[in-house]
């Protein structure tokens, strides 16, 4: 505890006369009556007035002196956590035809939708858009904080909504051109991929550059578990599963993590990319922790009641059970 006026601790002096005047008072307020002997009242009880004499003066004197501490402005100090402006976060979501793969549970894309989804539930104070990208990339949402509606545009994500490939430089550098005017603390990409950058005109490379030009942090991911996984394709007899070789180009995507002080993950089911989406959400609230500050509340009401209490407890028996007649 603090106090912003610590001077005031000075009028305790005067508690000092009060009480060699209160003792000079007492010794001459007794009468006298000589008596031959005082054996016979040290027999008599004392009344409980007696011991409680000095009570009233105690209760004075202790009042006074919680009176002068909240002179003094008794205070605490709170350390805080002040909020800056947030992260905003860009999700560029691969919606190829590769994302359809059953190795995650329903499958590859409606996995990272689920999981995304439960991610974004968890940023109330951060801006969120989504790009997704296959042989061409388009900005589904704009950065936002009316996360309902981002929820609504990534369950209107589906494969087929764009010519098919994999286009990992133009759906970064997309994502790129929805954060490159943010003003945010922190600018993270979140790009999953479980394919190679076969399609589009733009270089992953150089989509990581433009990144790093723009202070935008990519975290990369790649989806899917090494080797053969099952995927629906059409054949002439209807819709088959069929084992398809899992091909991620992990180089690129460490790169690009590496060049723009992201991180690369992979994740290989559905539990190990909740995972991601929570270690990308630990490293960036650690990174963006703002500087504590010491928010100085009052703490006079501790003191003023106890000395109102004090202070009815001295009338109440002042007038009653300590009340001397004139």
């Amino acid at each position: 505890m603090i106090f912003a006026n610590p001077s005031y601790f000075w009028l305790f002096l005067l508690l000092i006369p009060m009480i060699i005047w209160y003792i000079l008072k007492k010794s001459e307020s007794h009468a006298s009556i000589e008596y031959s002997s005082t054996e016979t009242f040290k027999k008599i009880p004392k009344p409980p007035r007696y011991y409680l004499r000095h009570l009233l003066f105690i209760l004075r004197t202790a009042t006074i002196s919680l009176l002068i501490i909240i002179l003094a402005r008794p205070q605490s100090e709170v350390a805080e956590e002040q909020t800056t402006e947030g992260i905003d976060i860009v999700i560029a979501l691969d919606i190829s035809g590769s994302m359809s793969a059953r190795d995650f549970k329903p499958d590859r894309l409606e996995a990272s939708k689920k999981i995304a989804i439960e991610f974004i539930n968890k940023q109330e104070n951060d801006r969120i858009g989504l790009v997704v990208f296959a042989g061409e990339a388009f900005t589904q949402c704009p950065v936002t904080i009316d996360h309902k509606v981002l929820i609504n545009m990534f369950s209107a994500v589906k494969q087929g909504l764009i010519e098919d490939g994999t286009a990992i430089g133009h759906g970064l550098a997309t994502a790129v051109n929805a954060l490159k005017d943010s003003k945010a603390k922190s600018k993270i990409i979140i790009l999953l991929t479980d394919g190679e950058n076969n399609a589009g005109n733009i270089d992953p490379m150089t989509a990581a550059d433009l990144a790093a030009k723009f202070n935008i942090k990519v975290y990369t991911v790649g989806v899917g578990k090494n080797g053969y996984a099952e995927m629906p394709v059409q054949t002439v007899f209807g819709t088959q599963m069929q084992k398809v070789e899992v091909k991620i180009d992990e180089e690129t995507l460490k790169l690009i993590a590496e060049k723009t002080g992201g991180k690369y993950f992979r994740a290989t089911d559905n539990d190990k990319l909740k995972k991601i989406y929570d270690e990308i959400e630990k490293l960036e609230k650690n990174k963006i922790k703002e500087k504590t500050t010491r928010k100085t509340e009052e703490e006079y009401m501790k003191f003023l009641l106890p000395a109102i209490l004090l202070l009815i407890a001295e009338v109440i028996l002042r007038y009653t059970i300590l009340r001397t007649l004139p």
